[in-house]
């Protein structure tokens, strides 16, 4: 039996297909749209060009990442390409995974910082390339300061510490506990201290708790391109210190 495969071609109306060694020709006598052949008023699809509504996550780092790509008429199994939207440069996949027709998973290693589109191409052919960069690569940030105690400091005495972390854009600081901010079991569990998001300065009025304590809690630093990193961190808050300082 001869096959015809007709891929991305718009011949006019009227062409022959020649079929197979022995000569025999399909001649159309209709119309031809891009992906199906009318050939004396029957229809021959010969497929959709698949497309891209969104992709999960749609910024990660530099490591291999897999990105959850929807959309529609995907083909077991496409070749995905990262495209970077700055230089043109094309990096292939890792890995493919078709879910279904409507949703891949590609596994991706990009090096280059940067913004890239994404093109699919199905077994068939027909490929589609996103009209916008829709995949960032981007640094997470990263703690300069060490995890673990940040200091000691006597009960009732001003305070004035700082955190720090840095990204390829501007960091935000807060507190995904609610032990440094919070003023909720001050001076039992909370500190009631203030945490400026800009700066990672920790200002206030340290708790008197009867005995020496300490508290712990969670940080979190967070980038333009909503990265995250979380630190642990703690505060001592001395009764002996506040004690050796009072004069009878």
């Amino acid at each position: 039996m001869s096959e015809v495969k007709v891929n991305k071609i718009s011949p006019r109306t009227g062409t022959t297909f020649t079929i197979g060694d022995s000569g025999d020709t399909i001649s159309t006598a209709g119309t031809i749209s891009a992906n199906a052949l009318v050939v004396n008023g029957q229809t021959i699809t010969i497929g959709s060009n698949p497309t891209i509504t969104s992709i999960s996550p749609d910024t990660i780092t530099n490591d291999a990442t897999s990105v959850t790509i929807t959309g529609t008429n995907f083909v077991s199994v496409p070749y995905v390409d990262a495209i970077n939207a700055s230089t043109g440069a094309i990096t292939q996949a890792n890995s493919v995974t078709y879910n279904s027709s409507s949703s891949i998973t590609a596994n991706f290693t990009l090096t280059t910082d940067g913004t890239y589109y994404i093109r699919i191409e199905n077994n068939n052919g027909l490929a589609v390339r996103s009209t916008t960069a829709l995949l960032t690569v981007s640094d997470a940030p990263t703690w300069s300061t060490a995890a673990g105690s940040l200091g000691t400091i006597g009960g009732g005495e001003a305070v004035s510490l700082s955190v720090s972390a840095s990204s390829d854009s501007t960091v935000a600081y807060s507190e995904t506990t609610s032990v440094l901010t919070s003023n909720a079991d001050t001076p039992a569990s909370t500190m009631n201290l203030s945490l400026n998001s800009a700066t990672g300065a920790i200002t206030g009025t340290a708790p008197s708790p009867d005995s020496d304590t300490t508290y712990n809690f969670t940080l979190r630093a967070t980038d333009d391109e909503s990265q995250t990193a979380d630190r642990a961190f703690s505060i001592t808050v001395s009764v002996s210190i506040t004690e050796g300082m009072q004069f009878n």
